[in-house]
């Protein structure tokens, strides 16, 4: 995957199936045209919002509270992605 870095990706995670490659908003389709021009292909590509720092969740009550409140906008159809930047300890 020295393609992706030499492309201007920042990073690339090697997944079970797969590579994930990360990038800046602004470079993501400079690399993502780079990749294709060189025959990669995609299982997906967008852009995602990543957090900068995380929160521990570590009361029971907290990550089941968390949970259900994901699940509920997950379930919403005005919904399109659900981020967040908590973690459970």
């Amino acid at each position: 995957m020295d393609d992706a870095l030499e492309a201007g990706a920042d990073d690339i995670i090697t997944e079970e199936d797969g590579f994930e490659v990360v990038t800046t908003p602004e470079d993501f389709n400079m690399v993502k045209d780079a990749l294709l021009e060189k025959g990669y292909e995609f299982v997906s590509a967008d852009v995602k919002l990543v957090p900068q720092t995380t929160t521990v969740l570590s009361e029971e009550g907290q990550v089941k509270s968390m949970e259900k409140l994901i699940d509920l906008l997950e379930d919403d159809d005005d919904v399109q992605n659900v981020f967040h930047n908590w973690e459970q300890e």
